[in-house]
């Protein structure tokens, strides 16, 4: 059979949108459909002048996309979360080139999931060596000396493994549902101590007067406009009190996504009466919700892990969703029943150098975060009342 043709995509607006979403698995995350990707490159908020210059990695047969790959040439790695700077700076003082880099990955999007999209029928480990191969020969063309995969599911970073890059492994913190009946049944996985304080975390919105509930579905898709500015208006609200905060997604985006994608985007609001006050921007795939950005116009004790964490845990359970992924890092998310879960990136290099020097690196470093995810799980609260 005729090897497939590679094609290097400079938008994902030149894929039908039918086209792309057919390789979207029912386990792939909402972030690598093509409404979300095109929201991001139309809105202006991933392009070359934001520093995510898109080249999209696709396979096709002939007229039929078989695979695809987003993807991304960049200069530096703020915002893709691939906590990759410790490499850079150690190769730039052996005066070995670090950057520009190919990120296959969804900009601003710290999830793990899919990153190599295969069309049903298709051999994956074929498709996986193909896309590796592409991802080299475009560095190569344009002088780029890394190409990395970002936030891999397990089982993808394997076939991208195979396929012959270097994997690196960190952590994030996840809840689980262990088949939770109720919110009680979740908090009785806790000591008294624990639980007590869990529970007056959990009573202090209602003792401040504040209701919090999750607009989606129906009520979103009645003014999805509106709930898109408001989540915008959150999202500042934070990045705006901060020193290091930074304005990836613009109103444009949510406008965007509000509008294409209501079956998978949702806001956590507190309210006092009809007013905002609080919310989380979350996005939620059939089995798993993902919280993504939060703000308030107002401060109040434990107002933020009430809308980030106990409502969602809370609505996880109601819906039975498997995992909620509260964001990036957060030592404090242990205490809240949240567990370490591994997550994945893949190395590759032009340089023999480079690709020797991060893989010798990566042998040192692999037994010692591996150490620390064990520490955690054996500090969390709920592995100490089990054993």
């Amino acid at each position: 059979m005729r090897a497939p043709d590679v094609r290097v995509l400079t938008a994902v607006s030149e894929v039908r949108r039918a086209d792309w979403d057919a390789l979207v698995s029912a386990t792939s995350t909402p972030f690598v459909r093509h409404a979300w990707l095109q929201a991001l490159e139309r809105s202006g908020c991933a392009t070359a002048r934001t520093g995510w210059d898109p080249r999209h990695l696709t396979l096709w047969r002939g007229t039929k996309l078989i695979a695809a790959a987003p993807g991304y040439a960049r200069d530096d790695s703020d915002g893709d979360f691939s906590r990759d700077w410790d490499l850079a700076a150690s190769l730039s003082r052996g005066q070995v080139g670090y950057y520009p880099k190919l990120a296959l990955t969804v900009p601003f999007t710290p999830c793990t999931g899919e990153r190599l999209l295969v069309a049903p029928g298709e051999d994956r480990a074929i498709c996986a060596e193909r896309i590796v191969h592409a991802a080299r020969k475009l560095c190569a063309d344009e002088g780029y000396p890394t190409w990395q995969v970002l936030f891999p599911d397990e089982a993808g970073a394997r076939e991208i493994e195979q396929a012959g890059m270097a994997l690196r492994v960190s952590w994030q913190f996840h809840w689980r549902n262990e088949g939770y009946g109720s919110m009680a049944d979740f908090l009785a996985r806790f000591n008294s101590k624990r639980r007590h304080m869990l529970r007056r975390e959990m009573a202090a919105p209602a003792e401040q007067g504040i209701e919090i509930r999750t607009v989606r579905g129906e009520e979103l898709r009645r003014d999805p406009a509106g709930w898109a500015k408001r989540a915008h208006a959150l999202h500042r609200s934070t990045v705006d009190k901060l020193m290091w905060g930074r304005r990836w997604l613009n109103e444009k985006f949510y406008l965007s996504v509000f509008a294409e994608m209501p079956d998978a985007v949702e806001v956590v609001g507190a309210f006092r009466g009809a007013e905002l006050i609080a919310g989380a921007f979350n996005v939620a795939s059939p089995l798993r919700l993902y919280g993504r950005y939060w703000g308030c116009f107002e401060e109040h004790p434990f107002l933020h892990f009430n809308v980030c964490y106990y409502h969602s845990i809370a609505d996880c359970i109601a819906r039975g969703l498997q995992v909620f992924e509260g964001g990036a890092g957060g030592e404090h998310k242990l205490a809240r029943g949240f567990l370490p879960a591994l997550t994945w990136s893949a190395h590759g290099f032009t340089d023999a150098r480079l690709d020797r020097a991060v893989r010798e690196h990566l042998v040192r470093e692999t037994p010692s975060r591996a150490a620390s995810v064990e520490r955690s799980m054996r500090d969390s609260p709920i592995f100490k009342a089990a054993s």
